[in-house]
Parts: structure tokens; sequence; C-alpha cells
């Protein structure tokens, strides 16, 4: 199957994006998993077959009202068959690998089919009506698993999610050739979790951490005992817990440094996830330097007699407005010297999630995505009363 051709001819692309089994083959349409009865009064499963009528690979009207089908011919609930629809009952080959077994013939009333959705849905409805007033489950929307090929796309299997809500050129934005994230402890493993449903084509970690029984109660997914005991550097486990979804994610078990911070060079955009410190400035002067945006997050949790509060912070830097940084100190680079309050190390899931969805939100406002009135810079959540506050106005 030639996704191509499928993303760029409407039809086709609808009938995939709304769960229909499709496949282009020896230069026909197919349509699989079509549910019939049988004249046992069985419901089986069958294949719808057109020709495909293509200019410079993309569909035209359909040259022929006609359609092939694989399977046995396809009755009324009650076994009798579909007379309406009759035309010819014989095996055939049309091409490798394609044999069919009737034609059937439903000549619309008002002129020729405008298109392949047209035309295929015309028959699904009329061979699966009989079945689903048999089963109303009998449906011929399977979602099959769509995969998707290294020149493709970024993921093993297509992203129908941003097709079938017809976002594919918002999404496009997103197409950025590199970012990385810098700390998988807490927030940065929601924030590499949200980026990889991404176009985004290279995800570069680094964390020279290593992936501990307390990190997996903080992280997204859900660690077996088996991986626990690898005792893999984090940037190891999460790569491997999202190459089952995607490619491009590179690991790099180390923490930045002088020694090292020139591999950041060329990023479109760094996800700071790590604790204060001189690494810290060392990292915001860097990016600074190469001109690179960057977010900064931050969570501080106190106990509170026996319940917990706190502060989520966000901290947005780009080329065009980096002052806030040092002048209102939003970004904090002591060595946790007690007396800021992100410095504490309470981890909560939950609130990991909510910074590193602030961060990419942020992130996806700076490339176009979402809108962005107010290209806030700053942004707190006060866990006691829910009180979001937006600062640092471009």
């Amino acid at each position: 199957m030639s996704l191509r051709l499928i993303n760029r001819s409407s039809d086709l692309k609808k009938l995939r994006d709304e769960g229909y089994d499709i496949e282009i083959r020896s230069g026909h349409l197919l349509v699989k998993s079509v549910p019939y009865v049988n004249s046992k009064k069985e419901i089986k499963t069958g294949t719808l077959v057109s020709t495909l009528n293509l200019a410079n690979d993309v569909t035209v009207q359909p040259d022929t009202h006609a359609v092939f089908f694989q399977g046995e011919y396809p009755c009324d609930k009650d076994g009798a068959r579909i007379a309406r629809i009759e035309n010819q009952s014989q095996r055939r080959n049309l091409g490798t690998d394609l044999d069919i077994d009737h034609t059937f013939s439903a000549r619309p009333v008002n002129g020729p089919y405008a298109d392949y959705y047209a035309k295929m849905m015309t028959y699904v409805a009329i061979l699966s009506g009989p079945a689903q007033a048999i089963d109303p489950n009998a449906k011929a929307m399977t979602f099959p698993l769509i995969t998707a090929k290294e020149d493709e796309s970024v993921f093993n299997y297509i992203d129908t999610a941003s097709s079938r809500a017809e976002i594919n050129v918002v999404s496009a934005k997103l197409e950025l050739d590199r970012i990385a994230i810098i700390g998988l402890g807490g927030a940065g493993g929601y924030v590499l979790d949200f980026t990889a449903k991404t176009h985004v084509k290279e995800i570069h970690l680094f964390d020279g951490d290593t992936f501990f029984q307390h990190n997996a109660f903080r992280s997204p997914g859900a660690a077996s005992g088996e991986e626990l005991e690898q005792k893999l550097p984090k940037t190891e486990y999460f790569c491997h817990l999202y190459s089952k979804m995607r490619r491009g994610i590179f690991s790099h078990p180390v923490n930045i440094d002088a020694s090292n911070v020139e591999q950041l060079r060329g990023m479109n955009f760094v996800f700071l996830c790590f604790d204060a410190g001189t690494k810290k400035e060392l990292v915001v002067e860097s990016l600074e330097k190469f001109e690179i945006p960057f977010v900064d997050v931050g969570l501080g949790v106190y106990l509170t007699g026996d319940s917990l509060g706190g502060i989520v912070r966000t901290t947005t830097s780009t080329p065009k407005q980096r002052e806030h940084v040092r002048a209102k100190s939003r970004i904090s680079f002591s060595a946790g010297d007690g007396n800021n309050e992100y410095d504490r190390n309470i981890q909560i899931a939950d609130l990991n999630a909510l910074n590193a969805a602030l961060a990419v939100i942020k992130w996806k406002k700076l490339f176009g995505f979402y809108h962005d009135f107010e290209n806030e810079h700053h942004c707190t959540y006060t866990i006691d009363g829910n009180k979001l506050v937006n600062e640092d106005q471009a």
C-alpha cells in the first residue's frame, strides 16, 4: 500500500481515517474486512475491489460504477441473494495475488460516483446492512494498524490522529530537525512522552543517571520488575520504551558539562528538566550563546502538616527575550542550598506531568501550533487554589 498515494487522494484518505482497511494492490483499490451475510445466514467478511483511476498519482472520478468482490455471494439477513447488484459470478485473477469471485453493479441514480469514497461506501452499506441487522457490531471499520516506512514518517505506524482531526498542516509545524531534553528524572520523561508523539525528526536525551525503582513511580508508563533489574541508563530505558512507536530518539547517557555542552549546538529547541546548580548556569549561558530557545521547568513541593503544597514553574527563554531569567531570578543556579523552593526533591507524577505539559504547550506556541496571545515567558501554577499566573509577557 502506498501511503503517499493515499495521503494525496482525499477520498482514499477519508476511507482510511474513518477506520476502513484499505490497500492499493495491482492497480486496484481494496476495502477489506467488509461484513456480509451468506446463504446460510452466517456473518462473513470479504473484500471489495475496484479499478483505480489516477492522474499523476492522485485519484480522479471513478471510470466505472462496478466493483469486484472476494467471498461468497452476499445475501440479505434471511439468506436470499441480493439480486439488485448481481452482475457476474466467476473466479478471475486481476493481478498478482488478486483474485475475485463476483462482479457487482450498483449504478448511482444521479450520474457517476463523485469519488472512490462515495463509490466504496455505497457497496459497503449494501453488503454490511444485512449483517448489521443480525449483529449491530458487524462493521467494516476495523481501524487496522497502518505501518510506515522510514522514508515516509518518523513513526513506525502513521499518525492517524492528526489526519482524522484534519490538523496535518498544523502538526507539520513541529517537523523540526532536532530537539533536546536534558534530565529524565521526573518532568523530562513526560516531556519525552508528549514530544515523541509529534513529528520532530530527532529527539536527543541527555541524562547520566540510572533508571531505578523510585523513578518508576514518577515517570510515564509502567516499568516491569525485570526492566528495573537491568539498571539501564535512563536514556537507554526511555529510548527502548518509545522506539516501539517511533524512530529518531537518541540516547546520550551523560550529564551536560563543559566537556560536552557543544552537543547542544544546532538544536532547534531544548527542554531543561534537571536540578539547579552551576551546570545549569553553564547550559543556560551556552544556549544563549548558541541562540537556541529553551524552557526550564521547576517543581517546588513541600510538606505542610499531613498534606503537600507547592508550585509548578515553567520559564521560557528565546533569543528575543532573555533578560527576565537573571533580572528576576526566574531560574535558580544555586546548588541546593535550601533557600530555593524549586530545589526540593519531592517528586509527584501528576505534578511532573503538569510541569511537562506546560513546557510542551509553550514550545508548541513558539512554533505556531497553538495561539499565543499573551506570549508569557514565565508561568507558575500553585496547587492551593489552582492558581495559574502568567508573567514576563513579551
